[in-house]
């Protein structure tokens, strides 16, 4: 089978749902690719076909059906993708909140929020940390559900609100090849941010960087070790 193409996972309303390589996407055809996609957002995609990621096919497959099925059918009727996309997210948020323990976490949010970031918490990655930023393997699924629907690859606390200060998360079920340079993404927008710039500056300076250590893998480690001194 032809990259990016994993496995055909169903068909549903006409379209096959595809689980795909998403690092072969992201380093190959479009960095900002994330968990899933339709033809109306990536214009790679076949019309007839929506694709998710083989790091997010944990059990939020519907989930993401559903969101891609609404989104698709609003844009193919003209809405914009900024539009189709919130009106999905919100379908999609609304599903998540059916789940218990998002539910019930999401409750104790609100009056013992460490409890709660330690359920989501899963590692700490003491490599890729300092005195001035700890990064976490995080449960994605529980981010998605508790705080941010379109919560992807990896964040930290300059941009959402939900993260602690001083902490970076990273999804955990990005690959082990490819977890460090979103790493080092993170970290790089985090220093810009930190000092001044936009996020769409500093993003888009982290995907040139993490575009640059694909390229040159070799260069990736001390890539990160020098951006987290900046930190």
């Amino acid at each position: 089978m032809n990259k990016p193409y994993v496995t055909k996972l169903k068909e549903v309303a006409g379209k096959s749902v595809w689980i795909v390589d998403g690092f072969y996407i992201r380093k190959n055809m479009e960095i900002n690719f994330n968990n899933f996609g339709q033809h109306f957002r990536f214009n790679f995609i076949p019309e007839n076909e929506f694709w998710i990621d083989v790091q997010v096919t944990g059990g939020e497959e519907n989930l993401f059906i559903e969101h891609l099925l609404l989104e698709n059918k609003l844009m193919a009727e003209g809405k914009s993708f900024n539009d189709a996309a919130d009106e999905a997210g919100q379908l999609e948020t609304d599903m998540r909140i059916e789940d218990p323990k998002v539910f019930n976490l999401k409750l104790e949010f609100e009056t013992k929020p460490e409890a709660v970031y330690k359920e989501i918490r899963r590692k700490f990655l003491k490599k890729y940390s300092n005195d001035a930023v700890r990064t976490y393997l995080v449960d994605s699924g529980l981010v998605r559900g508790i705080f941010y629907n379109d919560w992807v690859s990896g964040g930290h606390d300059k941009v959402y609100r939900f993260v602690p200060s001083n902490e970076v998360w990273i999804d955990d079920d990005i690959t082990d090849e490819e977890r460090p340079y979103v790493i080092l993404h993170e970290i790089h927008e985090r220093h810009l941010m930190d000092n001044g710039q936009s996020y769409p500056e500093a993003h888009n300076s982290a995907c040139k960087t993490e575009q640059h250590c694909q390229k040159n893998p070799g260069e990736l480690e001390a890539k990160i070790k020098e951006e987290l001194q900046k930190q």
